[in-house]
């Protein structure tokens, strides 16, 4: 509760699976992310609230035999979690209020149990004595009442600690007063229409157009950061002749562009659904760069969200005629508070982890030897251009489908570039070229359908594609690190 009054942007236990999200190898994450997907975040913030749970009761037990050594490690667990909240990104001295009011709170709860299990003296009186009968010992409180003693007290404790929890959500006004903001704008944004022609005629395809509650969301914030748009500011600077200082309302005075860009996250696997298309709407990069005046010598952005997170991206790719923007609308609508709200960045032709910013507020122009950006510190390329993929969406692996004619479909993309053909084959046999649907530009994906000829039994389907450039997808399997995988993808089918 005490961090909801302070606006503190996380607990400390968030803090602490903050911490670790940041100091875990890059192969080792990726590794749990392919493990447990998108349930990575949940999972550590559980593991971290057991790990405490299990250190209190360390505690409990060692203080039944040292006061001393119970209260070390509340200590140590305190000083822990002061350690994240310090180590942080913007983090204030008031960050460490809530922890160490924690630390006190669990030394004198831990301390108020464990007092009441210890054996309590009995005042001595006179008892009945002599010769052939020995002294009445001096009987102890009894088990039954220490143990509803305890009881009653550890109750107290989870009933405080409930109000507490009842508390925090009524006071945890911070992202609804956001998200009422967010309602509230009216945007100069249009919703996009699909192209005629974009979605193939297979029964089962995903939409050409991903909606914004099914759309990948990829991110290092355990916490997402709730920014009012009338507090949100952005700096261009480093090597620009003139540093600009843009308030929410500065961006949207500027003229809007809008498009369909595909965007794809570089930890997508062949096949994956790391990977969508929207209509965005915000401002050109280029023209922000323009007015800053970009000094020569110049060639990477530096790139800072809100949360800290950090990426490279070539300011050739910012400036050389693709619709790069600040968006500020997905789809129609304000951005989500997920995926980027008051603003966020779009790169047509490159990987999330060079160009995606979300909740961005820093923009430094410099050279790529200046810095060193979240993932490529964690054994990543520098620069990501998004590979040249396909992928078969329709049959899905291990569906059961009707032996005869059977309609097969996809997706592929080369953003930036183009796809060219796709082609798709049954079994092995000899490739077949496949339907396209329309795109409006080289940006989007493109679906793909076609027939094959099933008899009963067991089937695969393979699918490839060659883009604009004359690069035909590579059939080498090879894992996503460190610039993207590569491979043909393949489902399996039953005919009957």
């Amino acid at each position: 509760m005490l961090t909801v009054w302070l606006n503190v942007a996380s607990t400390p236990i968030q803090a602490v699976a903050q911490a670790i999200i940041v100091l875990t190898p890059g192969s080792v994450a990726e590794t749990l992310i392919g493990i447990v997907g998108r349930k990575d975040k949940p999972l550590l913030v559980t593991g971290v609230t057991i790990a405490v749970l299990l250190l209190g009761a360390l505690a409990g037990v060692l203080c039944r035999r040292s006061r001393w050594a119970g209260n070390a490690v509340v200590l140590a667990v305190t000083g822990l979690g002061a350690a994240a909240v310090v180590t942080g990104e913007g983090a204030a001295a008031v960050d460490l209020l809530p922890v160490v009011v924690g630390g006190l709170v669990w030394y004198a709860a831990q301390g108020w149990l464990v007092g009441y299990l210890e054996p309590r003296a009995a005042a001595a009186g006179p008892t009945a004595s002599g010769p052939d009968r020995p002294a009445t010992p001096v009987v102890p409180a009894e088990e039954g009442a220490t143990r509803r003693g305890f009881l009653l007290r550890a109750g107290t404790i989870a009933l405080a600690g409930a109000v507490v929890g009842l508390g925090s959500t009524f006071l945890g006004r911070s992202r609804q007063a956001v998200e009422a903001s967010r309602k509230m704008l009216r945007l100069p944004a249009t919703g996009g229409l699909v192209p005629k022609g974009a979605q193939v005629d297979v029964p089962g395809m995903p939409p050409w157009q991903t909606p914004d509650d099914t759309f990948y969301r990829i991110d290092t914030a355990l916490v997402v950061p709730s920014i009012d748009p009338q507090q949100w500011r952005l700096r261009i600077h480093g090597m620009v002749d003139h540093p600009i200082e843009l308030s929410y309302h500065d961006l949207l005075q500027r003229q809007i562009t809008q498009a369909w860009v595909t965007i794809c996250c570089v930890s997508n696997p062949v096949g994956g659904s790391l990977i969508g298309n929207a209509w965005w709407s915000g401002v050109r990069v280029a023209d922000l760069l323009q007015e800053a005046g970009v000094r020569p010598g110049a060639a990477a952005v530096r790139q800072t969200s809100q949360d800290g997170w950090t990426c490279g991206t070539p300011i050739q790719a910012l400036t050389d005629g693709r619709n790069a923007m600040l968006a500020v609308a997905m789809n129609g609508q304000p951005l989500p508070i997920e995926h980027g709200f008051p603003v966020r960045m779009i790169v047509p032709g490159l990987y999330g982890y060079v160009s995606a910013t979300k909740w961005i507020t820093d923009l430094e122009v410099t050279t790529f030897d200046r810095f060193a950006a979240y993932w490529t510190v964690r054994g990543w390329s520098a620069t990501g251009p998004v590979k040249t993929e396909s992928r078969v969406d329709v049959p899905r692996s291990g569906a059961s489908v009707k032996a005869g004619a059977v309609r097969v479909g996809g997706s592929a993309w080369a953003q930036h570039t183009g796809i060219a053909t796709v082609e798709y084959r049954l079994d092995g046999q000899p490739w077949q070229t496949a339907e396209l649907g329309t795109v409006p530009d080289v940006d989007t994906w493109v679906q793909w359908a076609g027939t094959v000829q099933a008899p009963p039994g067991d089937h695969t389907v393979t699918v490839r594609a060659t883009d604009r450039s004359g690069y035909a997808q590579t059939a080498v399997p090879r894992g996503v690190v460190p610039d993207g995988a590569t491979g043909w993808d393949s489902v399996s089918f039953t005919a009957s």
